[in-house]
């Protein structure tokens, strides 16, 4: 990506994790999108400098390959859905909100779905905010003292609530309404495809949406298949 001669708009038409970017320095990159950093940086007086690192930053986010997590230690695997995934729902939250809310605001009379798919993804994003604290608060601690007592040779502890399977059993009936709340927003967005005559924040709305949707895959597929069957067959471990 060659930000010396691209449009503001072009960036983020090749890349859409610039978009946040831009709006966090108050940069149009819609209606204003035919300027270049340097003209739009001087016609605000800020510093190119520092946009131009956090747009490296954006531009490059990998994905996590081919990483064998089933042979990590829970307590390090929970960290990991912490750290990456908690926090990016998180923060792609407050990024996608006010998208959302525009397009919404300026569309939504002639397209009422949109309309929908912001109050969708409102609702999603309370739930998996009180979700994840839960999962901080309780069923994680407890996973993480399951491992440290198996790394030391003693007993599980006892948990709280019976057994580990109880807040596994509600967390995997959460992770489904989430699941199909995103599928409901899929069908609405046409998979997540923007009609050709979209403005540029309709389409980055719809791709942080599908990036939004794709992690979420991700993290439920760590947990679900990998840590917390682990932790159920970890609580029927007996003590070596």
């Amino acid at each position: 990506m060659n930000t010396d001669t691209m449009t503001i708009g072009e960036m983020v038409a090749e890349n859409y994790r610039t978009a946040p970017v831009f709006k966090r320095y108050g940069i149009d990159f819609c209606c204003k999108g035919g300027r270049t950093i340097e003209d739009a940086c001087a016609t605000k007086g800020i510093d190119p400098k520092p946009l131009l690192a956090d747009l490296e930053t954006a531009i490059s986010v990998k994905d996590d390959g081919d990483v064998d997590y089933t042979a990590w230690k829970l307590d390090r695997l929970a960290n990991h859905i912490e750290d990456k995934h908690h926090r990016y729902v998180e923060e792609a939250t407050e990024q996608l909100k006010p998208f959302l809310d525009r397009v919404a605001k300026v569309h939504g009379d002639g397209h009422p779905y949109l309309i929908e798919v912001r109050n969708l993804f409102y609702e999603s994003a309370g739930n998996l905010a009180q979700h994840m604290k839960k999962e901080e608060l309780i069923l994680f601690p407890f996973i993480k003292k399951m491992q440290l007592a198996k790394d030391a040779g003693e007993p599980m502890p006892l948990p709280p609530f019976g057994t580990v399977n109880n807040p596994i059993s509600m967390m995997k009936a959460e992770h489904e309404d989430e699941g199909e709340r995103f599928e409901t927003m899929s069908e609405l967005t046409n998979g997540f495809n923007p009609p050709e005559y979209a403005c540029n924040t309709w389409r980055v709305s719809y791709h942080l949406l599908k990036e939004f949707q794709d992690d979420l895959h991700q993290h439920i597929h760590l947990e679900n298949n990998i840590l917390f069957p682990a932790a159920l067959e970890l609580e029927r471990e007996p003590v070596v």
